[in-house]
């Protein structure tokens, strides 16, 4: 007998059905993905389960009660839990206090600390995992956080488990980890739905899999009876080639040159960057990719040593001299540092460039409006209008406005820092074709990649970087997981 089913569910928003007729149901016990491209509903019919969103049409039965509309409590009542994307903790409270928060643990009038500790503790001993339960969360790691979350969701009385992207800022060692934890889960009794746009996980962990388009459900199945091509084709309704672009050669021209340089640990960094050529910065998770990619931008000092641009010396005291001279980032976190995501689309176009656009301090709506027009136009930014709000868009066109943004300052150099994290396969290969374009405008790309398969596929050259340290080069002939592996855990 089912322990969720959901019949026809709707859910309409102006001009626009987010949901129709979406039906599914899945077993306890069982781990059940939910794929689909950016703007499939994913996220909606989750919402609307857990009843952060109402829906339209259709009906919920959750351990053979029905309901024709839920609200969150009732949902949690029922056993109902939601590990959303983006953390739900509070940093400054304990681990315990963020698991049991809402919950009394003691008396009426006092809470009783120790007890609440204890249960935190029970909880972790259960999975054989280490963390200080009276620690402060903001204190913790990423793949620590994610671990609360868990504990947080199977405190209450958890019959669902939805899981929305758990592994996207995990490393290889610490999705393992998780792993783990969620098949413990299945054994105990739970229904785990697992959404992921990493479809090798998929195969790795999960019993069946529905995949959703255009908010429909086109297919469940069973994980034993689907591929890789198979799955891609259901999500995106076509074949799809997932072959990288074809690459041309790099120019000899040094565009960006690092000399020796000092700021992100205790040996000088030499890289050179040519004229069209994509750089993959190889390395585990906190090897010092990303501070190093902070220091070209100038978010972070160069202590010592000489950075140079065309050839020429370049002091960097922040973000704004980089956009200046030509180097432009688009962050591993596009929502809370890429895009201003409650502003529109032709506002985030042009945010680095107002003053060039502006007279008097007071922008030339003309000129944004061009300005903007013309990138959603190369970009093929997928929205019905300019003035549309970033958050009403998918992943890959939020993506794409961070990459809009950069161009309209007229760059040079982008460092791209994940460029495709939390984004489907479809998208993927869109950023890819854009980022194979861009070179052959002339631009230079350093592109910092946890995907193996994106590194090896899009790269024209890898630098690994271990402990904040260059480890080595590897050149295009010589590319393999081994040996970028081998560069990234040396001691």
């Amino acid at each position: 007998m089912s322990i969720l089913k959901v019949e026809n569910l709707t859910k309409r928003y102006p001009g626009v059905v987010a949901l129709d007729q979406v039906s599914f149901e899945i077993e306890p016990g069982e781990i059940r993905g939910l794929i689909g491209e950016n703007g499939a509903g994913k996220s909606t019919i989750i919402k609307s389960i857990a009843g952060a969103i109402s829906f339209d049409e259709g009906k919920l039965i959750i351990d053979g009660r029905e309901y024709t509309s839920i609200a969150p409590t009732e949902a949690i009542k029922q056993g109902i839990s939601v590990i959303y994307q983006e953390f739900n903790l509070i940093p400054s409270m304990t681990v315990a206090e963020n698991i049991f928060l809402g919950e009394r643990i003691g008396s009426k009038f006092k809470v009783d600390f120790k007890e609440m500790n204890r249960k935190a503790r029970e909880i972790f001993d259960r999975f054989g995992v280490e963390i200080d339960t009276t620690a402060p969360v903001g204190s913790l790691s990423t793949a620590q956080m994610q671990l609360v979350e868990i504990a947080k969701a199977i405190s209450k009385d958890v019959k669902v488990l939805f899981m929305d992207e758990p592994s996207a800022s995990l490393s290889v060692s610490e999705t393992k980890v998780m792993f783990e934890i969620v098949r413990a889960l299945k054994k105990d009794g739970l229904a785990i739905v697992y959404v992921s746009h990493r479809l090798e996980e998929l195969f790795e962990i999960c019993d069946s899999v529905t995949v959703m388009r255009d908010g429909h459900t086109i297919e469940t199945r069973k994980i034993e009876d689907l591929d890789r091509h198979t799955l891609i084709k259901l999500m995106v309704g076509r074949e799809l080639n997932e072959t990288y672009p074809e690459r041309i050669p790099v120019s000899d021209e040094v565009v960006l040159e690092l000399k020796n340089v000092y700021g992100n640990g205790d040996v000088g960094i030499d890289l050179k960057l040519h004229r069209g050529e994509i750089l993959g910065l190889g390395g585990l998770v906190g090897c010092g990719r990303t501070e190093l990619a902070k220091m070209i931008y100038g978010a972070v000092p160069i202590e010592r040593g000489e950075m140079l641009l065309f050839g020429e010396p370049v002091r960097l005291s922040s973000p704004a001299d980089a956009i200046e001279k030509g180097i432009g980032l688009i962050p591993e976190d596009r929502k809370t540092e890429g895009v201003f995501i409650d502003f529109p689309i032709d506002w985030n176009v042009v945010v680095q460039c107002l003053r060039k656009i502006s007279k008097n301090s007071v922008v030339d709506t003309g000129k944004m409006d061009e300005i903007s027009k013309r990138y959603i136009g190369e970009m093929k930014i997928a929205t019905p209008s300019p003035h549309q709000l970033v958050k009403n868009l998918s992943g890959g066109n939020q993506q794409k406005v961070v990459v809009a943004k950069v161009l309209a300052t007229h760059t040079k150099v982008i460092i791209f820092d994940e460029p495709t994290r939390g984004i489907d396969v479809g998208a993927k290969q869109e950023i890819y074709r854009l980022m194979n374009d861009l070179t052959k405008q002339g631009i230079s790309i350093l592109m910092i990649s946890s995907d193996m398969e994106e590194l090896l596929g899009m790269s024209d050259r890898i630098v690994v970087l271990n402990e904040g340290a260059i480890a080595g080069e590897i050149e295009k002939a010589e590319f393999s997981q081994i040996a970028v592996m081998e560069l990234a855990s040396s001691n």
